[in-house]
C-alpha cells in the first residue's frame, strides 16, 4: 500500500513545474485590481439573494507576529505584544465586521471560524475575548460550529489557552515545519518538540478536542536522516490532522526568503515527502491528496469519503456548502460566484476602513465556464474522483465533447499511470496523489498560452 505513493525518479523532469494549489479557481493572478469596493458590496449583495440559508464560514487574519520566519509567505505584520497598532487594528476589524454584516442575511448559520495569521496568540487574553464578542455579536453561530484558530509556543500562555476553551474554541493549528535544529536555525524559527509538545497537551487538559500540526518540505538544511526524526517525534504527539507542505519559494514577492540557500533539490524534496506519506499511512493516518493527512475517525476523512470535501483558502474544509467572509488585511472571501481579497498593506486597509469603506483590493465575478473548470478542478483535488454525470446535470452538457482538447492532454499522464480515464469517470491513482496539481492543471483555461516563465506560482514537487 506504502509502496502506491512513490513516483518513479524518470518522472522528475517531466512534473517538476511551477504550477497553482488551487485554494481558488480561478486563482489569484486572475482577479483584477478594477474589483473595488463597491463590486463587492453587490457581490455581497447578490448572494444574500441567491444563496439564502446557506451556512456561513468565517476567516479573521490577525497578522502579528514577533519574530519573522524566513520562509513565511504569509502577510505579516512584526510587532510588540502591547502595540498600540493591535489596537487600532482590532478597531478596523470591528467596523469590517459591522460593514460587512449590514449588507448580509445575518441568520444563516455560521459553521466554521477560522483566525489565521501571523500569530492570533499575540493578542492578549483581554483583546481575543473583544475580537470573539464582536463576531457572537453579529453572527449566529450554529450549535456545533468549528472554531479554531493557530497558535505558537513561543507567545502562546496557559491563559490565552483557558480564556479561548471558556470561549468555545475546539481545534487548534500549529506550524512546525521541522524539529531539527539545524532546519529551525535556518528559517530563524526556534522552536523545541518539548515546548510544541507541552502545548498541544495544555491544549487537550483545557478541553480543545483536536489538534492539527503545519511541516514542511524544502527547506535549507533538511536531511532524510534530520527529517526522519522530525517524523518520529510527530509519531509521539499523534495530531489527528497533519498539514504537510512544499515550501513554496518566491523571493520576488516575499523578499525576505532570499535569505534561505541551498534549498533541496526536486530529488531529495519528493524524497522527503514520499518518507512522510509512508510514515504516516504505517501510522494509521489517511493521505487525503495534495497536503493533508488524518486519522481515520476524523472528519476530513468522512468528507472525503463521502465526496463532501471542499478546498478554500483554509485548505481542506468539511464546510462544502457554505460561503466564505473573510476579515481583515489580505483576507480573501469567496461568495460562490465571486471572490475579493482585502488590501495586503496595513495602512491601506486602515484608511479604507476607517473610511466606511470595504477594504477590497481585487477581486473576480466567476464567469460559467470558470465555474465549469471550478467544479472539475474541485471533484479532483478534494475527492480524487470525477463522475461525468454528474458534471453534466449540474451544466447541461457533454463532458466528452466539452472536454475534448483535455482529455486528450490527459492520455500521457494516463500512460504515466497518475489517472484512469473511464467512460463514465475519471479516478486519480495513488501515484498521481502526489501530482495533483499537474492534473488539475490540464484544466486551468487561465494556463494556456502562458509560459511557465509568466506564472507566479510554487513548483508542484
Amino acid at each position: 500500500m506504502v509502496n502506491e505513493f512513490q513516483l518513479p525518479r524518470e518522472l522528475l523532469a517531466r512534473y517538476d513545474q511551477v504550477g497553482p494549489r488551487y485554494t481558488s479557481y480561478p486563482t489569484a493572478p486572475e482577479w483584477s485590481n478594477e474589483f473595488g469596493h463597491q463590486a463587492a458590496y453587490r457581490a455581497l449583495a447578490d448572494n444574500a439573494r441567491q444563496r439564502a440559508g446557506v451556512p456561513l464560514s468565517i476567516y479573521v487574519h490577525l497578522p502579528f507576529c514577533s519574530r519573522l520566519c524566513y520562509y513565511c509567505g504569509c502577510n505579516i505584520k512584526l510587532a510588540r505584544p502591547g502595540d498600540a497598532l493591535v489596537e487600532r487594528y482590532l478597531e478596523a476589524l470591528e467596523r469590517e465586521v459591522a460593514l460587512v454584516a449590514a449588507g448580509i442575511d445575518t441568520t444563516r448559520p455560521v459553521v466554521q471560524l477560522h483566525w489565521g495569521g501571523g500569530t492570533p496568540t499575540h493578542l492578549s487574553v483581554r483583546q481575543l475575548e473583544r475580537l470573539y464578542k464582536v463576531l457572537r455579536q453579529h453572527f449566529n453561530f450554529a450549535p456545533g460550529a468549528e472554531i479554531s484558530l493557530e497558535i505558537h509556543p513561543r507567545v502562546t500562555t496557559a491563559e490565552q489557552i483557558n480564556t479561548l476553551a471558556s470561549l468555545g474554541f475546539q481545534r487548534i493549528s500549529m506550524g512546525v515545519q521541522d524539529f531539527d535544529p539545524v532546519v529551525q536555525k535556518a528559517v530563524n524559527r526556534l522552536q523545541p518538540f518539548e515546548a510544541t509538545r507541552d502545548l498541544i497537551a495544555l491544549c487537550q487538559r483545557a478541553g480543545f478536542l483536536s489538534c492539527n500540526l503545519d511541516l514542511m518540505y524544502g527547506l535549507p538544511g533538511q536531511s532524510v536522516k534530520g527529517f526522519a526524526r522530525t517524523l518520529q517525534q510527530v509519531a509521539t504527539i499523534r495530531p489527528d490532522r497533519i498539514a504537510l507542505f512544499n515550501y513554496a519559494h518566491l523571493p520576488a514577492i516575499f523578499p525576505h526568503q532570499r535569505r534561505l540557500k541551498e534549498l533541496p533539490g526536486a530529488e531529495l524534496k519528493l524524497e522527503l515527502f514520499e518518507m512522510a506519506i509512508a510514515a504516516w499511512v504505517n501510522q494509521g493516518y489517511c493521505y487525503l491528496g495534495m497536503d493533508h493527512f488524518a486519522l481515520p475517525d476524523n472528519e476530513l476523512v468522512k468528507a472525503r469519503r463521502a465526496r463532501t470535501l471542499r478546498r478554500n483558502f483554509m485548505g481542506y474544509t468539511t464546510c462544502a456548502a457554505s460561503d466564505l467572509l473573510a476579515f481583515g488585511m489580505s483576507a480573501i472571501s469567496d461568495l460562490a460566484s465571486a471572490y475579493y481579497q482585502n488590501e495586503r498593506n496595513l495602512s491601506a486597509y486602515l484608511a479604507a476602513v476607517f473610511a466606511g469603506q470595504l477594504p477590497v483590493q481585487r477581486g473576480k465575478l466567476l464567469t460559467a465556464d470558470d465555474r465549469l473548470r471550478r467544479a472539475v478542478i474541485y471533484a479532483l483535488i478534494c475527492h480524487g474522483y470525477l463522475a461525468k454525470a454528474e458534471i453534466e446535470h449540474e451544466f447541461q452538457l457533454s463532458f466528452d465533447t466539452t472536454f475534448a482538447p483535455e482529455l486528450a492532454e490527459l492520455e500521457p499522464l494516463v500512460a504515466d499511470g497518475l489517472l484512469e480515464c473511464w467512460p463514465a469517470y475519471l479516478e486519480v491513482t495513488p501515484r498521481g496523489q502526489l501530482l495533483i496539481r499537474n492534473i488539475c492543471m490540464i484544466f486551468d483555461a487561465y494556463l494556456r498560452g502562458r509560459s511557465p516563465s509568466d506564472r507566479p506560482f510554487s513548483r508542484t514537487i
